[in-house]
């Protein structure tokens, strides 16, 4: 696992008990005593697994998820907490938790729920690589040919797509024959996921 692991507890004695855990397991761990000294640091911060302490003094650790998804970080959070508190366990998976653990923390559910969190980013990346790749084949297409990609996308044939757009279906053709080549298909099923996901990225 080569994901780091972004531990915010202001237990010192928690903090260097996990951390030693993880270490031993191959795990790079950065820990924190405060959800202020873990925001303060963010932007310059690799992606990784969030390990939160429920409570915290000024900024809980369910405060520090909703303060995180506010900047639009949704990294995954593992939350720990010495009390069962079964509203809190509810609002932490409400903020997007992927596992709630009670201390002291059993060491291998700690580092399955890790696992987990390190497969839900690579996930994560793979579709923002995947979208960007999009965002950028789309973007080589001319005004006329988003047009047509977006009637094609629809159902029309070129027949159709000539009538919509006052055009002679070979014009349309060559204007097909042009997406073809920039986006890598000529599948009107490709395409309809083309301009799909091209019309839901942000």
């Amino acid at each position: 696992m080569t994901r780091p692991v972004h531990l915010v507890d202001d237990d010192q004695a928690v903090r260097e008990a996990l951390s030693l855990l993880l270490q031993t397991v191959g795990i790079k761990v950065r820990s924190f005593a405060t959800p202020e000294a873990f925001l303060a640091q963010l932007g310059g911060l690799e992606p990784g697994c969030l390990i939160l302490d429920i409570r915290m003094p000024v900024i809980s650790g369910l405060k520090l998820q909703e303060k995180l998804a506010e900047r639009g970080v949704h990294w995954p959070t593992v939350v720990i907490s010495g009390h069962g508190d079964i509203e809190a366990c509810r609002r932490a998976f409400r903020n997007g938790a992927i596992d709630y653990l009670t201390k002291p923390v059993d060491e291998q559910d700690l580092i399955d729920a890790i696992q987990r969190g390190q497969a839900q980013l690579d996930l994560h990346e793979r579709a923002a690589a995947e979208a960007a790749e999009t965002r950028r084949l789309l973007g080589q297409l001319t005004s006329r040919e988003a047009e047509v990609l977006e009637l094609i996308a629809k159902g029309l044939t070129t027949r159709q797509i000539a009538e919509a757009l006052s055009l002679s279906p070979r014009t349309v053709e060559s204007h097909r024959a042009a997406i073809g080549v920039k986006t890598g298909t000529t599948s009107a099923a490709e395409l309809t996921r083309f301009w799909l996901e091209g019309r839901e990225a942000p």
